[in-house]
C-alpha cells in the first residue's frame, strides 16, 4: 500500500494533468471555433469585430464565476485592491484582441507556435515582479523553441481571409499577444499568493471589469450595432460565438485552478503541448498547407518541449520556481523539523508525534 505521502503526490500530480488536459481540450475547441469566425467569410461576407467577441467572453465568464461563488458560499467582496483587477483586465483584454486581430493577417498555425514562445516571456516577467531564479535548462528550451518558431514562419504566414503578401501587422499583434497574456498569468499567480485570492473571486472582478472596458469601447467606436447586424444577417455565427463563449469559460476555470495551484510555468509548458496538438486538428480541420522545413520545426519544437518535461521529471527543480501550494507545504516541513521546534516538542509534549 501506498503511504499517506506518496497518495498526496500522486494526488497532486493528477490534479496538474487533469487541469492539464482541460486546458488543451477546451483551449483546442476554442481556437478552431475562434478561427472559424475570424478567418472564413459567413455567406461571402467576413466578421471583423474581435472586441465584440471578447465581450461576450466575459460576460460569460463573469455570470459562471458569481454563481459558482455564491453555490459554493465564497466571498463575493473584492479580496484585492481594485487597481490590481483592473491591471489584469487590461492586459487580458489587451491579448484577447491582439490574438484575434492577429488572425487576420497570419495563419492560425503560425499564431499557435507564436504562443509557443510564451514560456520565455512568462520567466522574465517572473524574474522582474517576483525575482524568481529558473535553471539553465528552462532557458535553453526557450531558446530552441524560438528557433523552431523562426524556422516555421520561413513558410506561408498568411491568414485564409488575407490576400496581402506582408504579415508585419499579423506578427506584431502576435508579439503584442505573447507579451500581454504572459504578464496577466504571471500577475494572477502574484494576487493569488499575496491576497490568497479565490479562483471564483478573482475570475468574477476579472471578467465584470474586463466586460465594462470593452463595452465602453464598443460604444465609442460605434462597433456595437455594426455586430449585432451582422448577427442578424447571418444567424449561424451567434452559434458560433455562444460556443466560443461556453468554451473560453471552462479554459478560463481549468485555467486559473491551474495557475492557482502549479504557478504560471507550469501552465505556460501546458500551453505548449495544447499548440501542438491544436496546429494537428488546424491541419486536419481546414487543411493548411505545410513545407518540409515546417514539419522539421514543428519536430524541433516537440523535441525541445517533451524533453524539457522530461528532465523535469528526473532533476530536482532547486532554485526554481515553487507551486503556490507546494510552497506553503515545504515552509511547514521546514518549521516542523526545525531544531528549535524539536527542542520544544521534545521538552513540553515528548509522545508527541510529528
Amino acid at each position: 500500500m501506498f503511504s499517506a505521502l506518496e497518495r498526496g503526490r500522486f494526488a497532486y500530480a493528477g490534479r496538474c494533468i487533469f487541469y492539464g488536459v482541460g486546458i488543451v481540450g477546451s483551449l483546442l475547441l476554442y481556437g478552431l471555433w475562434q478561427e472559424r469566425i475570424m478567418s472564413y467569410p459567413y455567406d461571402g461576407e467576413y466578421f471583423g469585430a474581435s472586441m465584440f467577441l471578447v465581450l461576450c467572453n466575459r460576460v460569460v465568464g463573469m455570470v459562471f464565476a458569481l454563481v459558482m461563488a455564491l453555490s459554493m458560499r465564497e466571498e463575493t467582496h473584492c479580496m484585492a485592491p481594485l487597481w490590481k483587477y483592473t491591471f489584469i483586465s487590461v492586459t487580458a483584454v489587451a491579448a484577447s484582441i491582439c490574438q484575434y486581430e492577429a488572425l487576420k493577417w497570419v495563419s492560425f498555425t503560425v499564431q499557435m507556435l507564436g504562443k509557443s514562445c510564451k514560456m520565455l516571456p512568462v520567466m522574465l516577467w517572473g524574474v522582474a515582479l517576483s525575482g524568481k531564479a529558473y535553471l539553465a535548462v528552462d532557458w535553453w528550451t526557450s531558446v530552441v523553441v524560438s528557433v523552431g518558431v523562426a524556422i516555421f514562419l520561413t513558410g506561408s504566414l498568411r491568414s485564409a481571409g488575407n490576400d496581402q503578401e506582408s504579415c508585419l501587422s499579423g506578427i506584431l499583434f502576435l508579439i503584442g499577444f505573447v507579451a500581454l497574456d504572459a504578464l496577466t498569468s504571471t500577475f494572477q499567480e502574484k494576487l493569488f499568493q499575496q491576497h490568497m485570492t479565490s479562483k471564483y473571486n478573482q475570475m468574477f472582478y476579472i471578467n465584470a471589469v474586463s466586460a465594462v472596458l470593452t463595452l465602453a469601447t464598443l460604444l465609442i467606436s460605434g462597433h456595437t450595432s455594426e455586430s449585432l447586424n451582422f448577427c442578424a444577417r447571418h444567424h449561424a455565427i451567434i452559434v458560433d460565438i455562444s460556443l466560443l463563449s461556453v468554451v473560453a469559460v471552462a479554459a478560463q476555470w481549468f485555467i486559473y485552478s491551474q495557475v492557482q495551484e502549479f504557478g504560471a510555468l507550469v501552465f505556460a509548458a501546458t500551453m505548449n503541448v495544447r499548440q501542438v496538438v491544436s496546429i494537428v486538428a488546424s491541419y486536419l480541420a481546414y487543411r493548411h498547407h505545410i513545407t518540409a522545413a515546417q514539419i522539421v520545426s514543428l519536430v524541433l519544437i516537440g523535441a525541445a518541449l517533451f524533453s524539457r518535461s522530461a528532465i523535469g521529471l528526473l532533476v530536482e527543480k532547486a532554485g526554481e520556481e515553487q507551486p503556490i501550494l507546494r510552497s506553503r507545504e515545504g515552509k511547514v516541513a521546514r518549521i516542523l523539523n526545525s531544531p528549535f521546534f524539536r527542542r520544544t516538542r521534545v521538552s513540553c509534549c515528548p509522545s508527541w508525534k510529528v
